[in-house]
């Protein structure tokens, strides 16, 4: 996963039984070598959705996925599934982690949970690494890297994964749409927009859809594991809780939501989680058009207006679910106190775009 570096002292609140944790993966794991005894846990900071923990074990680390408390989605946080698609796709799509075991049994750690190996490779969070320094040519070079490793998931022979039955037909665009709006509008809470104009837009807008694929739907700088003897190499790519089959213009919007350049308002520039920024970086323009080039597709300014808002309006719907357990007090994490404004920074983007569409 990330560097040992990322990982702190696990909350409270986040805390599990290590011990009954470690007996049942010594009996599941797909290989236990090394699992003797118990690891040390640490928690990774980063993640806002799933809680995700090293497991330190004197020969061999491993990462742990489980679900928060709380509230949450229907569809979201199924760890079978997450685990699932990896298993399936790893043979196909060479940058997902090893899985090692999956289980379903709540009297373990209170929830479901998966393991799976860790990668030893550099995650960029808001800034590069520490010790990590990018010339601009390198900036464009990982851009480009990045690029082309979404692009290779794109081209995944789905049938031969194994993942068709990820497949719920046509429409998927009119489904995001709607279900979106509506995981919206039952996260909503008192100190944040409606986002009712928007939803509007997005429904009296949409496209039909373009292609369909397998697509991560969450994909972004800090979810890809980096060399750490190049870090403009990809070696990994994590948190697979979303992916699906779908529109591959849909994941592009949806990873440029978090893309926020150097050139972008103030309010947008103050939540900015990943090193996008930096001088050399492809701009959102450009890596439209260079995404486009490499999959043989083709979207004009005006039609890219759509995938660009719903990604926007589809972080705040992101951001809403998490703050809704914030502020219904189903999690204490602090860094969740002030996710509210960043709702109404993206209410403001969503409404400028459409303005600027004149549609």
């Amino acid at each position: 996963m990330a560097t040992t570096d990322d990982a702190r002292a696990v909350r409270d609140e986040d805390a599990f039984d290590v011990s009954a944790m470690a007996q049942w993966l010594r009996t599941h794991a797909s290989d236990a070598a090394g699992l003797d005894g118990t690891p040390q846990v640490r928690q990774f900071s980063g993640g806002a959705s799933n809680l995700t923990y090293l497991l330190e074990y004197e020969q061999r680390d491993l990462v742990l996925r489980r679900p928060p408390a709380g509230r949450k989605a229907r569809s979201a946080h199924d760890m079978r599934r997450e685990f699932t698609i990896q298993d399936r796709l790893r043979t196909a799509f060479p940058y997902v982690p090893r899985m090692v075991g999956f289980c379903d049994d709540d009297a373990v750690i209170g929830s479901d949970f998966y393991v799976m190996e860790r990668l030893d490779g550099l995650i960029p969070h808001k800034e590069m690494p520490a010790g990590v320094t990018l010339s601009p040519e390198e900036a464009r070079a990982l851009c480009r890297r990045v690029l082309d490793v979404l692009a290779d998931l794109h081209a995944v022979d789905v049938e031969a994964a194994g993942l068709s039955d990820l497949r719920r037909g046509a429409g998927y665009v009119g489904r995001q749409v709607a279900g979106w709006s509506d995981r919206y509008r039952k996260a909503r809470t008192r100190n944040v927009g409606s986002f009712e104009k928007v939803m509007a837009w997005l429904d009296a807008n949409q496209p039909p859809d373009l292609r369909s694929c397998l697509i991560h739907n969450d994909y972004r700088l800090d979810n890809v594991v980096l060399d750490k003897d190049d870090p403009t190499r990809v070696i990994g790519v994590l948190d697979w809780e979303m992916a699906t089959i779908g529109d591959p213009l849909m994941d592009l919007g949806g990873a440029l939501a978090y893309w926020v350049q150097a050139d972008d308002d103030l309010a947008f520039r103050l939540f900015r989680r990943q090193p996008s920024h930096l001088p050399g970086m492809l701009s959102r323009r450009e890596i439209v058009h260079e995404y486009c080039e490499r999959a043989g597709l083709s979207v004009t300014d005006e039609e890219w207006t759509f995938y660009e808002v719903f990604g926007l309006f589809r972080l705040a719907g992101i951001v809403q679910q998490i703050y809704y357990r914030y502020h219904h007090k189903q999690t204490t994490n602090p860094a969740f106190k002030h996710l509210y404004l960043a709702v109404i920074a993206l209410d403001w983007r969503c409404r400028r775009l459409i303005r600027a569409a004149g549609r």
